[in-house]
């Protein structure tokens, strides 16, 4: 079989490729190894993501937004980080923003499951699921995508969407930093007695990590906590009731009383940047390129970033006639996509283990970027544009350097 482009992974970041070239004349192969029913009514995998203003209106011109349910959505309308016992905290105001909110929280399988259905019915686009990727060869005739039922798919380009642990990317030789954190991250439905006035929580607590985010229900949020691996095995271990009381306890009530309201969901803290996004006639998207610690809540924002960017390109050159596998092309979504990402891939991480560092310099020094945060208005509005701008990807000072790039 034969297409224009191959790619390998049916996540959000893969299937909003595909449906974002749809009607560019362009034939597209969505190649997943999980079963096309599993695709279409994804499992409740607990997680919820923070949506951007631009990612929020790259959703609608998808069409993704509208196939929604009112109670997938949740209203971010501002923010708070804590550090340790603090009462205040350092808060990013929607208002101070010129904003009605500062984004919107969003249920994961609900994204997949609008991603699928759009890309489904998609023109030029085919998904073939229930396969699995044995080796993906490319050159300068072309590309193959082996699969495990002995097909074998032929491409002018193969695009990797296959997660921060994607095996097309070893296959292709390119390497990737993975800064393991040691830690595993539990998200947790929970209702509580206080509502959360669609307020999220960054709380860095000594010896543990809580995020609160708000969902559509105002005595409902999805509960984020970060501990050490043998920590958290003794968590999970608890009963429903236990498990309640024991994380109303971290919340130091808080929230009042807490209740478990969704699945236990527990995943490895490991963030991920590919040391290259391109290869011949090869290029990476979504996590596979960038997977972000979930701390700034990038990740989702990121990868649709990434997609719109190459497709963009891809797009362009495919209505001018142009080679859609040109390394001149794959340089450019490169460029593009690392000085959208490097910045606050590093800042993040940066932020991560001087967050987590229970030591009494560390300490200290965390109290006084707090400080100096809540004291600064141009900080706080530096970090709102980013989440409130209906052109995303850049961070804001980053802006001009890139106007004046030859990209």
């Amino acid at each position: 079989m034969s297409f224009d482009i191959v790619v390998i992974g049916a996540g959000p970041a893969g299937l909003c490729f595909a449906r974002t070239l749809a009607g560019s004349g362009l034939r597209i192969a969505v190649v997943e190894r999980q079963a096309e029913s599993t695709l279409a009514a994804p499992a409740d995998d607990g997680r919820e993501i923070a949506i951007t203003h631009h990612s929020q209106r790259l959703m609608r011109e998808l069409g993704l937004w509208d196939a929604l349910r009112e109670e997938e959505i949740g209203c971010l309308r501002d923010a708070k980080v804590l550090d340790g016992d603090d009462q205040g905290g350092l808060l990013f105001r929607h208002d101070e923003a010129g904003a009605a909110q500062l984004g919107w929280l969003v249920c994961n399988h609900a994204i997949r499951r609008a991603a699928y259905a759009q890309a489904k019915a998609a023109p030029g686009v085919e998904i073939v699921a229930g396969v699995r990727v044995t080796a993906v060869r490319t050159g300068a005739a072309g590309a193959e995508v082996a699969l495990d039922n002995g097909d074998t798919l032929a491409a002018q380009l193969v695009v990797a969407a296959d997660s921060r642990f994607s095996d097309s990317r070893r296959a292709m030789g390119i390497a990737a930093e993975m800064l393991d954190f040691g830690k595993t991250m539990l998200v947790l439905r929970m209702r509580h007695e206080v509502p959360h006035e669609a307020t999220a929580w960054e709380w860095f607590g000594h010896g543990q990590t809580l995020a609160l985010l708000p969902l559509h229900d105002a005595h409902t949020s999805s509960v984020v906590l970060t501990l050490p691996p043998p920590e958290m095995a003794a968590l999970l271990a608890l009963d429903d009731a236990a498990l309640g009381a024991a994380m109303a306890a971290r919340f130091q009530q808080r929230l009042g009383a807490m209740q478990v309201a969704g699945p236990r969901c527990a995943y490895p803290l490991v963030g991920v940047y590919a040391k290259r996004f391109v290869a011949e006639r090869y290029a990476l998207i979504g996590d596979a390129a960038v997977g972000m610690h979930p701390v700034t809540a990038h990740g989702f924002n990121f990868g649709l970033l990434g997609q719109h960017t190459l497709a963009r390109e891809l797009r362009a050159a495919h209505a001018a006639g142009q080679a859609i596998w040109s390394p001149a092309l794959l340089a450019r979504y490169e460029r593009a996509h690392r000085l959208a990402t490097r910045p606050l891939y590093l800042a993040t991480n940066a932020l991560a283990r001087l967050y987590t560092d229970d030591r009494r310099p560390a300490r200290l020094l965390r109290k006084l970027a707090l400080g100096a945060g809540a004291r600064l208005g141009p900080f706080r509005r530096m970090v709102m544009h980013g989440l409130t701008a209906e052109r995303g990807g850049v961070p804001m000072p980053l802006r001009g350097l890139r106007s004046r790039a030859s990209f």
